[in-house]
This record gives C-alpha cells, sequence and structure tokens, in this order.
C-alpha cells in the first residue's frame, strides 16, 4: 500500500529508519570498548551517537506515525503488529533518552551499558517487526503499475441511506480500484468486465486491505495472504478466507457512480 508520507511516491520513513539504527547500536559497540578497553575518548563519540540516535529516531517516527494512521487496514493483523512496532520503538527510543540524561558527564557505567543493550535489543525487534510489515503487509509498498492503476483514494461525508456519487463514470478502467471511504467505512470500487462493483476494503481472513490487491476477471484478490472474492456478490472464491465480504448497490448515472446507501 502507497505510503501516506511520500515524496513523489517514495516512501519517507523507510528512508529515515537506517539512521536510528546505525546511530544507536554502533553508540553501545563505543561505550562498551571504551569501559573493557581502557579508551575513555570512546565514550565522548558514544555519547554523541546516542544525541543522533535520538533525534533521528524521532524524526523517523513522525512519518511512520502518519502512516499508521492513514494506510495500516483497521481491524487487521497489521494493525495490531504496527502498533507493536511503534510502541517498542518508543519504548526503545525513551530508555536511550534515559541513558543520555544519565551520561551527561560522559561517564559509561555498568547500568548505562545494560540499558544501551536492552534498548538495542528492543529495537532489533521491532525492527524485525516493520521489516514484516514491508514484505508480508506491503505497508509502504506501492506495486501498482501499468493497467493496474495508480492508488485512489477518496474520502466523502454523506447522509446515511442518500445516494452519493463516488467516482466519475470514466475515472477507473477495468479491472482497476479506488479506496472509498465514506462516513469513516472503508469501501472499494472496482470496475470489471459486468460493470462497476462495490465491497467492504478489509479481507475476511485477517483484514488485509482488497484495495491495494488486485482486480481480476470480475474477482478481487488481497495479497497478503491469497484470498479471492467475488467483486460482485462478495463470495469467497478462494481461501484461506471463510466468510464472504459485504457488497453495496452502485449504479452509473450520467458522469457519476453513485453509492445507493452509504453506510453510517
Amino acid at each position: 500500500m502507497k505510503s501516506f508520507a511520500n515524496v513523489k511516491g517514495h516512501p519517507i520513513h523507510p528512508a529515515l529508519i537506517p539512521f536510528p539504527f546505525a546511530f544507536l547500536p554502533t553508540a553501545l559497540l563505543f561505550d562498551a570498548g571504551s569501559r573493557w578497553l581502557a579508551r575513555p575518548a570512546w565514550a565522548i563519540t558514544g555519547f554523541h551517537l546516542l544525541q543522533l540516535g535520538i533525534l533521528s529516531g524521532l524524526v523517523a517516527a513522525v512519518p511512520g506515525a502518519l502512516d499508521f494512521l492513514q494506510r495500516v487496514p483497521p481491524a487487521s493483523s497489521g494493525r495490531s503488529r504496527a502498533l507493536r512496532h511503534g510502541l517498542l520503538n518508543v519504548a526503545a527510543i525513551a530508555v536511550f533518552a534515559i541513558v543520555w540524561s544519565l551520561r551527561r558527564d560522559d561517564r559509561v557505567t555498568g547500568a548505562t551499558l545494560a540499558l544501551e543493550l536492552l534498548a538495542v535489543a528492543v529495537l532489533l525487534y521491532s525492527g524485525s517487526l516493520g521489516g514484516t510489515l514491508v514484505t508480508r503487509n506491503l505497508i509502504s509498498v506501492d506495486h501498482r503499475h501499468a493497467n493496474a492503476g495508480r492508488w485512489r483514494e477518496t474520502r466523502i461525508t454523506a447522509p446515511a441511506g442518500t445516494p452519493v456519487a463516488i467516482a466519475r463514470a470514466d475515472e477507473l478502467e477495468r479491472d482497476q480500484m479506488k479506496l472509498v471511504i465514506v462516513n469513516g467505512h472503508r469501501l472499494v470500487l472496482a470496475r470489471t468486465g459486468n460493470g462497476y462493483a462495490a465491497f467492504d476494503d478489509g479481507c475476511t481472513h485477517r483484514g488485509g486491505s482488497l484495495a491495494d490487491g488486485v482486480c481480476i476477471d470480475g474477482a478481487v484478490q488481497c495479497l497478503w495472504h491469497g484470498s479471492q472474492f467475488d467483486c460482485a456478490t462478495g463470495e469467497v472464491r478462494s481461501g484461506p478466507a471463510k466468510k464472504k465480504i459485504r457488497t453495496y448497490e452502485v449504479k452509473q448515472q450520467k458522469d457519476e457512480v453513485l453509492l445507493v446507501s452509504p453506510p453510517r
């Protein structure tokens, strides 16, 4: 799913995380070397690396939080994984900040080393969760190209039960989709060989975003685990999902596509 915080399509958060991951573990190495190898000058380097790591970690957290709030599908396995990833990162940075506050005189103690080691371990585990978010949940991965069309998203507020326009009639080509958030509810509008169809965005297996999936021959496939659903009826065509997705009535009126009965 295309990152919310991006520059010309390039995600910002993955571009920033190498800095704290380089600075903070290296700070631990310099601090350990200053104590065990009797190199007191190394502690100064470690202290400055600690400062740089904390600062760069806080900067990287901003686009990460935006992607979490705006892109990670709600009520999904990716959402809980992203939440753990973010909270553990905050915890690690907080421990590094405590170490920094205890080291105003540049001295390295056994206690500060132990705290740094703990924080680095948490950071590495959290980083592995972040990697899973990219490789398994496709967060920050904009895979759309060629006939799949670019990522499209529309937010609409409308009275429940009152037809509302959610797209132009010529906005989508065949087998293209867009995410439509109506009154906070995530729907997908897809154009199939039989016309337009609308259905819930969340896969019934693990909550993956179907708007970020693939639409082929009247079926939509979730890219997280491969479940396929009929766009018109919502029925499961292929598992692991067992439960159908909810569908919504849409109709084309002149040059607009209308959602007949928007959810509350």
